[in-house]
């Protein structure tokens, strides 16, 4: 069963996403487990502080250490496996499919670690196991990542989609985009259905979605043509 924490100052984000479709029912059955921990609680002082202005000047405020690495070891001490700390930052290497099924392969929790504000203070790197980001942009926070994350892995397991083989032949699960897919009407406006798709070929109909997934990558993402297997 996947086990994912979620390390955050906004975890009312996750409310609706965690309530809807396939993810929804498998919390509601069991069949999986998302916490949440809002670190505002192990901020500073009277006010919970969780941030402060960057030494050495600049815009912006940076997220402690204190609040942060104290969450992350109370939620630790109070399960017999501590989680694989991943902390979400647009300075790390891209998510990819090949890291969701590394991460749904796990057998400990998946802790994600969310940023708010100009990031987090340095030292913090210093106590995860590992950092992803979503793509080269920037967001307000890593709320957004966390959900693709926890969505992606998700549905790696079949207790959450049920029938993994709907996942096989999906895009980048080959190294290539996935091939062109139509359903009725047979003709629409006049465009019409590929004929080798209603053929009953099933050897014609993997040939041609094998072309069409290597026609739409050249199209569309040459670079994944390029990199290593």
């Amino acid at each position: 069963m996947n086990e994912f924490w979620v390390f955050t100052l906004y975890p009312e984000l996750f409310d609706s996403f965690l309530q809807s479709g396939l993810l929804g029912r498998a919390l509601k059955d069991e069949r999986m487990t998302v916490k949440r921990f809002n670190y505002r609680e192990y901020g500073l002082g009277k006010h919970k502080k969780v941030d402060d202005t960057p030494y050495g000047g600049g815009a912006g405020m940076l997220i402690r250490p204190e609040p942060v690495i104290e969450s992350l070891e109370v939620a630790d001490a109070s399960n017999e496996v501590a989680a694989h700390r991943v902390l979400i930052t647009p300075r790390a290497k891209p998510y990819t499919q090949a890291v969701a099924h590394r991460f749904a392969s796990l057998d400990k929790p998946l802790a994600l670690i969310c940023g708010r504000f100009e990031g987090f203070d340095q030292r913090i790197h210093n106590f995860v196991d590992e950092e992803i980001s979503l793509g080269d942009y920037v967001l307000m926070g890593g709320e957004v990542a966390a959900m693709a994350i926890i969505e992606s892995v998700a549905r790696l397991t079949p207790q959450v989609i049920g029938n993994l083989d709907s996942t096989v032949n999906e895009s980048f699960e080959s190294g290539l985009l996935e091939y062109d897919q139509y359903t009725k009407p047979p003709i629409y406006r006049g465009l019409k259905v590929p004929d080798v798709l209603t053929s009953g070929d099933h050897q014609k109909v993997a040939q041609w979605r094998l072309e069409s997934s290597r026609q739409t990558t050249m199209a569309k993402r040459p670079d994944l043509l390029n990199e290593p297997a």
